[in-house]
C-alpha cells in the first residue's frame, strides 16, 4: 500500500481552522523520544523537524534518545506518558510494524496504545560497504554472495529493518551471511567504517554524511525502485533478479492513544505544514528521504500494511529472536 497524495490538495487542507480545544496546547516543552541511539535515520529526521515545530507551537522541542530492545524501551516510555501531546514518539518501522511479530510478550500494542499523528518520510535502506572493501558495485558483491563467500552484515539491533534486509538478502541470494547486531545505527556505522563488518543496510539519511566523506561505498538501495536521491544507484532487486526485494525505513510521529483528538489534529496540521515547506522538503530529499504528507488515518493504514508485510517476511525467512 502506498500514499499518493496531491501536495497542493494537502496544503489546502492544512489551512483549515485548528479546533478551539487545541488552542491552549502546548503548555510546556514538547519531548520527542527517538527509540534508538543518536545518528540513525529517525534521529536525523526528528532533529530536522524539531526547530520549526517548536517555533510553530511556541515551546521548546527536546529530542530524547532512549535506545534498547529494538525500539521497545523508548516506545513504552511514550505509551506510559501522560496523554496530553507533550510526549511524542518518532516512530519507525521496527517498533511500530515489526516488534509485535518479533518480540514475545511485547509490553505494548502499537495499533492500540499509540495514535498516529503524521508520517514524515520514507527512505530506502542503503547497502553500504567500507571504503576499502574489495567490492565497488552490487554486481561484484552479488558474485561473492553467489560463491558462498562468508561475509558479515551489521544492523542497528536484532529485529530492526536493517537486520531483516540482511536476512532477506541471505534468503533470496542463498548467501553465507552472518548477522552482527549493534545498539543503534551510529555504533554499527562506526564498525563498518573500521572494516569490522562487511556490509550494512542503514537508512539512506544515516549513510549520506559517510558517503560524502568517502568512508563508505554505496552499492545498492533496498527499495523496489531506484531512489530519487541517487537514481544512478541500482536496487538489490535488480542485482539478484528478485522484484520482491522491497524494504524501506519510514519515520513518523505518534502520541499516546488517549491523547485528545483536537491535540492530535493540531500536531498533524503543524507537522504537515512543516513537511509541505520547500525548505524542509529540500533538506529531507538531500538526506535521501521521500516526503509524505497525509492525515492521521492515512498514516494508520500505512503502518498496518507495513506490519502485515513484515509478518510475512519473518514467516518466510524463519528468523528467530537471538
Amino acid at each position: 500500500m502506498s500514499f499518493r497524495f496531491a501536495l497542493a490538495a494537502a496544503v489546502i487542507a492544512l489551512s483549515a481552522a485548528v479546533p478551539a480545544e487545541a488552542q491552549t496546547f502546548p503548555t510546556k516543552n514538547i519531548h520527542i523520544i527517538v527509540a534508538y541511539a543518536p545518528g540513525g535515520t529517525g534521529d536525523i529526521v526528528a532533529r530536522l523537524i524539531a526547530p520549526p515545530l517548536g517555533a510553530a507551537l511556541g515551546q521548546n522541542v527536546v529530542i530524547e534518545n532512549r535506545a534498547g530492545a529494538t525500539g521497545s524501551i523508548g516506545t513504552q516510555a511514550v505509551v506510559s506518558a501522560p496523554a496530553d501531546g507533550h510526549t511524542l514518539l518518532m516512530g519507525q518501522t521496527g517498533e511500530i510494524s515489526i516488534n509485535k511479530h518479533w518480540i514475545p510478550n511485547l509490553s505494548y500494542d502499537a495499533q492500540k496504545d499509540l495514535v498516529p499523528i503524521a508520517l514524515a518520510s520514507v527512505v530506502p535502506l542503503a547497502l553500504v560497504v567500507p571504503a576499502k572493501a574489495p567490492y565497488s558495485t552490487i554486481g561484484e558483491l552479488a558474485k561473492a554472495l553467489a560463491e558462498k563467500k562468508p561475509l558479515t552484515f551489521a544492523s542497528a539491533g536484532t529485529g530492526t529493518p536493517g537486520h531483516f534486509a540482511g536476512e532477506f538478502l541471505k534468503l533470496r541470494a542463498k548467501a553465507n551471511l552472518t548477522h552482527v547486531p549493534y545498539k543503534g545505527a551510529g555504533p554499527a556505522l562506526n564498525d563498518l567504517i573500521g572494516g569490522h563488518v562487511d556490509m550494512y543496510f542503514p537508512g539512506f539519511p544515516a549513510a549520506t554524511p559517510l558517503l560524502k566523506a568517502g568512508t563508505v561505498k554505496l552499492l545498492a538501495v533496498s527499495s523496489a525502485k531506484r531512489s530519487s536521491a541517487a537514481p544512478e544507484i541500482p536496487t538489490v532487486a535488480e542485482a539478484i533478479n528478485d522484484p520482491n526485494f522491497d524494504l524501506t525505513l519510514w519515520q513518523g510521529f505518534f502520541a499516546p492513544a488517549a491523547t485528545p483528538k483536537p491535540v492530535v489534529e493540531r500536531l498533524t496540521t503543524e507537522i504537515n505544514k512543516i513537511l509541505a515547506s520547500s525548505e524542509m522538503q529540500a533538506k529531507l530529499r538531500e538526506a535521501g528521504a521521500d516526503v509524505r504528507i497525509g492525515s492521521s488515518e492515512q498514516f494508520s493504514a500505512f503502518a498496518k500494511a507495513e506490519s502485515d508485510k513484515y509478518a510475512q517476511i519473518i514467516k518466510e525467512s524463519g528468523v528467530k529472536p537471538e
